[in-house]
Formats: structure tokens, sequence, C-alpha cells
């Protein structure tokens, strides 16, 4: 059972999931804006927060600035615009999954689930055998178990997904890996995922690794590949 903060204006959106949500056995504490939703995740512990972005007070951008500054509890985002913009930015921010309205409240409960079991495998998983990877003589450096990455030396920094997607393929380079297979492996969920979601996802991590942003190859029809 999780624990879910549901952070909506909109009341009917917010029965909607706690109606699913408690149906599944999870408990429910709601919010009505990004104050609210702040000053929640300052005194009490979620296991997960579901919040939009338009909403009035605080949005959901600048509440999920103020909770990553306290909390790396994960977030998924809704809201009623799709535009990659919104996405990237979300991402930057550091969230975990953004639903566009009107969703599947089914799926709301999928997508959550899949999230907790993933961070709960890395919690309870064993660390990777290959924890430090230097490619190209050191100027490009993977510390998996620190999460961090350095570029000439410089410390790169990444939002959480941007990790797991990087060492992930970091893992597997020189390995063609599907789009499928990619979002099954990091976001864990297989048909609820958004290919979108992941080539968003690339292009932001292309850009953290600079000089080093060819070696994530696009295979047409396929996915990617990381080269290394």
């Amino acid at each position: 059972m999780y624990k879910i903060l549901v952070v909506d204006d909109e009341a009917r959106i917010r029965s909607i999931i706690r109606k699913y949500a408690e149906f599944e056995g999870h408990s429910v504490v709601e919010a009505a804006d990004g104050m609210e939703a702040v000053h929640l995740c300052r005194n009490n512990l979620f296991d997960i927060v579901v919040m939009d972005i338009m909403m009035p007070e605080l949005d959901g951008f600048s509440a999920c600035r103020q909770i990553r500054k306290i909390s790396n509890t994960p977030i998924i985002m809704l809201s009623a615009r799709g535009e990659e913009y919104d996405k990237i930015n979300g991402f930057e921010l550091g969230i975990d999954d953004y639903v566009v309205k009107p969703f599947s409240p089914k799926e709301l409960i999928l997508r959550i689930e899949a999230i907790m079991k993933r961070v709960k495998g890395k919690e309870n998983g064993k660390r990777s055998e290959n924890l430090i990877i230097e490619l190209d003589g050191g100027g490009l450096r993977a510390d998996m178990t620190a999460r961090i990455v350095y570029i000439d030396s410089e410390r790169i920094d990444m939002s959480p997904k941007e990790y797991d997607l990087f060492f992930y393929m970091l893992n597997n380079r020189n390995i063609a890996l599907s789009r499928d297979k990619l979002i099954s492996e990091v976001w864990g969920y297989d048909f609820y995922g958004d290919v979108r979601t992941l080539d968003t996802h690339i292009k932001l991590l292309r850009k953290s690794l600079g000089r080093y942003s060819d070696c994530i190859v696009t295979l047409r029809g396929v996915g990617y590949r990381f080269e290394g």
C-alpha cells in the first residue's frame, strides 16, 4: 500500500484518483494547490506525488521545484497540455512521469505501481558490478554507486531519470536497445510506456553529454545504441 499525495485544483479529478487508488488499497491525501502540496511534503512522508501543472497560488512546476529541495519522492505530473516544452521542463525538474489529461484512472494507477516497483527495486537490488565506467581515456567517467557523471573532470548534473537512462545504456553499451526495452527497463512498464517520453529524455541526455552526445546513436525503426 502506498501513501499518495494528489494535487489538483479540480475536486472532481482528485475524487476520481482517490476512488481508484483506494480501491487498489492505497491511501490518499489531497491538496488543492501547489502551496498546500509543498507544505504537506515538508511535514509528511509520501511514497509518490501526483500533481497538476496549472493551479492557483503556486503552479505544479514551481511546487515541484520546491519539493525537490527537500525530497526525492517520485512525482507524476498531470497536464491538459501535451506540448514537448512542458514535458522537457518537467523532466528537467526531476519528475518521474508525465500524464496528459484526459487520462485513464486505471492507467494512472498502473503508472504509479510501476514507478514504485522500480524505486523499491533500486532500494532492494544488488549494486552493479560495474561501479565505475570510464570511456575515451577517462574523458567520460560515470560513478554508478554515487550517481555522478564527469566529462573532462567536470561534474555534469542530470535529472534522476536521465541518470537511470544513461546508466542503463552504459551497462548495455554497443547493444541495440529497442524503445520498448528501454521503456520497460528504465520506466518499469511496457504497454503504458510513451515513446515520446523516451525520445524527450534521449534529447535531454544528449544535451547533458555535450561532446559525447554522438555516442547515443538512433537506430531508425528500432531504438537507440550507446557506442563507447
